[in-house]
């Protein structure tokens, strides 16, 4: 296929581009920055944001757009979130109304806020953050204008994304800048909550089997469907990477809004792991 990708420089984006190029598919990609996307792909200089209702011409006239660009991502209450909403919303139609019939758009754990357990295609959201609230609000938009029409929406959501982590802003990146200050100890919850993790490459794997598939669409968890206490994950981080620092349990207080558990059912991501041989 002919596969845009947006944010194709980004955390996520650059994996993606790699995963689409082994699979042999062709790249078109866009970012602000173009160091970081393989050599591989064709990069397009366009602004996706300028409205235009030939963007769809202006890309290449793509089979499928993987839309992974977002602003200000790791912060979650950021103005950023609501001010850029409607962009995004009219770059996807414009596309759709241009041809494209495959739109797979990257969602969030951060749609749901409070859940307790697994997450599935039908868990209600209440998002408790500017992100979330957008994020929720691009798939709500997106769904509903193709309700009636033959385009494919993958609204692909993600959990806790681990792997390059000078890149994100995990507390992961946290224990790497606290060694590099010379920290001894570092303060820590309980870390009894339970999330589930996945490593960076894996998720790019399932990003791209799940938006180049035709069986299984609409809202699909890219994730392990493995829920991990966040202390477990962390010890062993610690451990792998071999770093001289200890958790101090108990220095910050466990936020009552955390979930005490919360994971991605992975019965979608599995069938199409199955069925494309992963």
């Amino acid at each position: 296929m002919k596969v845009l990708v947006t944010g194709a420089a980004g955390y996520m984006g650059k994996y993606v581009v790699k995963e689409l190029l082994g699979k042999g598919h062709e790249v078109y990609a866009i970012d602000f920055n173009h160091k970081e996307i393989d050599s591989r792909a064709e990069i397009l200089d366009v602004d996706i944001f300028s409205g235009d209702d030939r963007i769809y011409e202006k890309v290449k006239c793509p089979d499928l757009c993987i839309h992974l660009a977002w602003q200000d991502g790791f912060v979650h209450n950021s103005s950023k979130h609501m001010e850029n909403l409607s962009k995004h919303f009219t770059f996807l139609k414009n596309l759709i109304d241009g041809g494209c019939k495959r739109i797979a758009v990257m969602g969030t754990m951060h749609e749901i806020g409070f859940w307790e357990g697994a997450v599935d295609e039908n868990t209600p959201c209440n998002p408790l953050s500017q992100y979330g609230i957008a994020k929720n609000a691009l798939r709500q938009s997106l769904l509903l204008l193709t309700q009636n029409s033959d385009v494919k929406i993958y609204w692909l959501r993600a959990y806790y994304i681990l792997g390059d982590d000078r890149r994100n802003s995990s507390i992961f990146t946290k224990l790497l800048q606290a060694v590099e200050d010379g920290k001894e100890e570092f303060p820590f919850t309980s870390g009894e909550n339970k999330y589930d993790f996945i490593d960076i490459k894996d998720l790019a794997m399932e990003i791209v089997a799940a938006s180049t598939q035709d069986e299984i669409t609409g809202i699909i968890n890219v994730c392990t469907g493995n829920p991990v206490a966040l202390k477990d994950k962390v010890e062993a981080f610690i451990k792998e990477k071999g770093l001289p620092i200890k958790l101090k349990y108990g220095a910050f207080p466990d936020r009552p809004y955390d979930s005490k558990i919360i994971y991605g059912d992975s019965t979608k991501i599995n069938k199409i792991l199955m069925t494309t041989g992963k």
